[in-house]
């Protein structure tokens, strides 16, 4: 077998979201200015940079224009600014508008962006001042020796589904670093080991997440109002769970339409990407993707647990970014600036540990105290209790999120928050009724679509013959428990028809497929399901959705 190669840097970036490459590009900018050159390497699992970036995305701009003052005049590509936006409150047949606006969803002048073709600009820069950019490399193991982090192993390419090397092997290189900045999105499999092997959670409020599924749709031409965005409240959700629309203009006839749920219901039958579709059956929505097709699907998890749990942000030899770090602000549905501002000070405090020659703990401690300097801080510690009164139901989380908006704090702050999986109720619990089933809408795939459908417009690939990425800690709680207590909710939760309840007949208990070929990587599987039992870990390099602009 080949030997692991090993390869040097002086900061390794892993990720190339927004994060990572404003790390990257701040590097740079510090090595012009200072007239000095260091190495600087950022991996990315996707086959391409921008291949796996989704967000919504209305772009608070002031995290972009302090990393680069001019970038309208540098060509960065968005979809227009914000000119018009709306909340409507949604009961099944009537969308009702709120007169005033919320502050945290006043959003003129922002930006209306793709995050794939942002992030694909910022690579552009990032590669211009020295960056090494290598797409198709997962990080697979967090390298840590007497207690410092010196790098990552990358993931090996050319295993089988049996876990044997096949003929085109090659181990994935170590890549060896003073400095390693985690930038990989929210539940982060690096971060994942740094955090608890480290136990940089300790004292944190556990996390919680969302799930974000959405849609691009073109449509013919003078259907779409430019600038003009809408997020929405209430129907197709029950009152027990938090989430809402939007629907956001784009360029070129084209409309973003998706649907947020938080990974903290109770009921064992919600499907995200089933709510999406429903949505989309509301006359207003209806009408506004009348004569339109879908081109592009994803799904991705959300941070939300707010300031409380954002975990320690460093450890001696490297630091956490953006999603990764749970930068993101809740209540403003915002956090693209959030992860431009924390790359940008990790980069800043990289810098002055290759200067000192000092990458302990306490010379990065820095970038922690860099971030509560910063409006990060600020404006996290503000909305830290925003999902709180969500967990007492729809009208006390309104009225916490109206108190947070007009007097900073919540009634609902010692509300306790526990991990979101934990909130589900069994079958029997929620229903009444063990022999429950969930109802379900005809997709007429036109207006409506199936979730293969929708797989087959997230571009999404794998190569088939390597061990499935998606890791069932105790598979006989499926058969045993899950099938019985819950009804396999996640057959459900996943978006993309990665998790099939395969029977025989009906006498037959069944068994758990898994279509890891589906998979677009939201990781929601890993968040909630409800005995915590399975493990995301990235596949071979390259291989997921293929985003263009999402």
């Amino acid at each position: 077998m080949p030997d692991r190669e090993t390869l040097e840097t002086d900061v390794l970036i892993v990720g190339g979201g927004p994060a990572g490459l404003a790390g990257a590009i701040r590097l740079g900018q510090l090595a012009k200015q200072h007239g000095k050159q260091i190495s600087v390497m950022l991996i990315e699992k996707g086959k391409e940079i921008g291949a796996h970036a989704l967000s919504g995305a209305i772009m608070d701009p002031r995290g972009l224009r302090e990393l680069i003052p001019d970038y309208e005049a540098q060509g960065c590509p968005t979809e227009g600014q914000v000119s018009e936006d709306f909340v409507y409150f949604m009961t099944e047949h009537d969308a009702l508008i709120l007169p005033i606006n919320p502050p945290s969803l006043r959003h003129h002048g922002d930006a209306i962006i793709t995050l794939g073709r942002l992030t694909r600009w910022m690579a552009g820069l990032a590669e211009k001042s020295g960056v090494d950019v290598f797409a198709g490399f997962p990080g697979a193991q967090i390298l840590i020796e007497n207690g410092q982090v010196v790098g990552v192993r990358t993931g090996d390419k050319g295993i089988d589904k049996h876990g044997k090397p096949k003929d085109n092997y090659e181990p994935g290189p170590d890549i060896r670093a003073k400095v390693t900045i985690l930038g990989e999105g929210p539940r982060g499999t690096l971060t994942r080991q740094l955090v608890q092997q480290l136990k940089l959670d300790d004292g944190r409020r556990p996390q919680v997440y969302a799930t974000g599924v959405k849609e691009i749709w073109e449509l013919p031409p003078g259907h779409v109002r430019e600038g003009r965005i809408i997020h929405t409240m209430g129907w197709p959700l029950k009152r027990d769970a938090f989430g809402g629309g939007f629907v956001y203009a784009m360029k070129d006839n084209r409309l973003n339409v998706g649907f947020v749920v938080g990974l903290d219901y109770k009921d064992p039958f919600l499907d995200p990407h089933h709510e999406l579709q429903r949505f989309k059956t509301h006359p207003k929505i209806r009408g506004m993707l009348e004569g339109g097709k879908m081109v592009e699907y994803g799904a991705k998890t959300i941070p939300e647990g707010g300031w409380e749990a954002v975990p320690k942000l460093y450890a001696p030899g490297a630091m956490i970014v953006g999603d990764s770090a749970s930068l993101l602000d809740a209540i403003r549905l915002k956090g693209v600036h959030m992860a431009i501002k924390s790359g940008m000070l990790a980069a800043e405090t990289a810098w002055d540990a290759l200067a000192a020659g000092d990458f302990s703990e306490r010379a990065l401690q820095r970038y922690q105290e860099r971030v509560n300097q910063s409006w990060i801080r600020r404006d996290l510690r503000r909305s830290r209790h925003f999902k709180n009164g969500f967990k007492l139901g729809f009208h006390a989380g309104m009225a916490g999120a109206a108190f947070i908006e007009f007097f900073g704090w919540s009634p609902f702050a010692d509300v306790r928050v526990t991990e979101g999986h934990k909130r589900m109720k069994k079958v029997e619990e929620y229903y009444g009724r063990p022999d429950a089933k969930p109802e379900r809408i005809k997709f007429d795939d036109k207006l409506t679509l199936s979730k293969l459908t929708c797989v087959y417009n997230a571009g999404t690939i794998h190569e088939e013959d390597q061990p499935c990425h998606l890791k069932v800690l105790e598979p006989d709680i499926c058969t045993s428990r899950c099938v019985v207590e819950y009804g396999n909710p996640c057959q459900h939760f996943c978006p993309a028809a990665v998790y099939e309840w395969v029977r025989k007949d009906e006498r037959d208990v069944g068994r758990l497929m898994i279509n890891f070929s589906n998979c677009v990587h939201c990781k929601t599987c890993d968040v909630m399901d409800p005995y915590g039992i399975i493990r995301w870990v990235p596949p071979e390099g390259g291989g997921g959705p293929a985003w263009q602009n999402l």
